[in-house]
C-alpha cells in the first residue's frame, strides 16, 4: 500500500510539474524591429520612433509570437539595399532607407486574419527622419497604442496590440502590454518583447491556473495518505 501511494505521489508531482511548465509557456504577439548589420539581422536597440537610420541602411519588421526578444523571429527574404532601392534614385536633401516587412505566418496570425504577402520598400525621406517616419511613407496605415507600441503595419493586424497568448500558437488571452516598451516604442527608445507577467500567474493574469491548483491539492492528499499508511504500519 505504501509503495502504491508513493507511485501515485510521484505521478502527481510529474503532472504538477508539467502543468506548471505549460502555465509558464506564454508569449506575446507583436511587431519586432531589426537592423541589418553586415548581412545579419540584429535586434534593434532603439524603437522605430527614436532610431534615425543613415542613408543606405536596411531595417526590418517581423510580426510573430515570441516569449522574449532572444527568441524573436527574424524577417525573412532577401535584404539588400541595392536591390530594394534600385528603382528609387538618390535625391539631394534626402536619404534612402530599405525596409523589409515580414507579416509572419498563418500560425502567428490573430484569429480570423490572414497575413499579407511579405514586402520590401525603399523609403526616401528627410535626412533627420526616424524609422517610424520612413515606415509611414511606404506602409500606411500604421497603428500605435497609448504607450507608443507599434500595433499594425499596413493595417495588419486589424485588432490587438502586443496581446499575451497561451503558447506559440495559442489563443490570445486579451492581456495587453500597454507599458510602451518593446521595439515599437517611440518614447523611451527601449527595445524587447512586451513585459511578461509573473511566471506563476495564469494566462489571464488573475493567479494560478485551475490545473495548477488541482495538482497541488492532489499532491497534498496523496502525501497525507502516504503519511497515514506509514503511521498505521508503524
Amino acid at each position: 500500500m505504501i509503495r502504491r501511494a508513493a507511485v501515485l505521489f510521484l505521478a502527481a508531482l510529474l503532472l504538477l510539474a508539467a502543468g506548471a511548465g505549460r502555465a509558464q509557456a506564454a508569449g506575446y504577439r507583436y511587431w519586432s524591429f531589426w537592423d541589418l548589420d553586415g548581412g545579419t539581422w540584429t535586434y534593434a536597440t532603439q524603437g522605430p520612433s527614436v532610431a534615425r537610420p543613415a542613408d543606405g541602411d536596411v531595417q526590418g519588421f517581423r510580426f510573430a509570437v515570441s516569449e522574449e526578444s532572444g527568441d524573436s523571429a527574424q524577417p525573412r527574404g532577401a535584404a539588400d539595399f541595392a536591390g530594394i532601392c534600385a528603382q528609387t534614385p538618390a535625391k539631394e536633401g534626402s536619404k534612402r532607407v530599405a525596409l523589409v516587412i515580414d507579416f509572419g505566418t498563418a500560425g502567428d496570425a490573430p484569429s480570423g486574419e490572414t497575413p499579407p504577402a511579405n514586402r520590401t520598400a525603399c523609403a526616401r525621406v528627410a535626412p533627420d527622419a526616424s524609422t517610424a517616419e520612413a515606415l509611414a511613407s511606404v506602409a500606411e496605415p500604421l497603428r500605435y497604442d497609448a504607450g507608443a507600441l507599434l500595433c499594425a503595419i499596413a493595417g495588419y493586424p486589424q485588432r490587438g496590440c502586443g496581446e499575451q497568448v497561451s503558447g506559440a500558437d495559442g489563443p490570445a488571452t486579451g492581456k495587453e502590454a500597454g507599458n510602451g516598451t518593446g521595439n515599437g516604442t517611440g518614447e523611451t527608445g527601449e527595445t524587447g518583447s512586451p513585459d511578461s507577467p509573473d511566471s506563476s500567474a495564469s494566462a489571464d493574469g488573475g493567479g494560478p491556473s485551475l490545473g495548477l491548483v488541482a495538482g497541488i491539492a492532489v499532491v497534498a492528499l496523496l502525501g497525507a495518505a502516504a503519511f497515514l499508511q506509514v503511521r498505521r504500519r508503524g
